[in-house]
């Protein structure tokens, strides 16, 4: 079985906090193209349009126990 390289094993313990991970998350982000980050604000919004409507068809729904 080969060894991992020792890049593999290097963790950056900055990043697994709920700041570390926000700022690596924002830092991602921003290297993404326009375009990029246009068709996946996008995508979320539709997402959202969907999930609202979901949400508001069986939020009247009775459910048997």
């Amino acid at each position: 079985m080969a060894e991992p390289d020792k890049q593999d094993e290097i963790i950056d313990w900055r990043l697994t906090t709920w700041d570390g991970a926000q700022r690596e998350q924002l830092r991602r982000w921003a290297e993404l193209p326009l375009e990029n980050i246009i068709r996946a604000l996008e995508e979320m919004e539709q997402l959202a349009k969907r999930l609202s409507s979901q949400a508001d068809a069986t939020e009247f729904r009775i459910h048997p126990r």
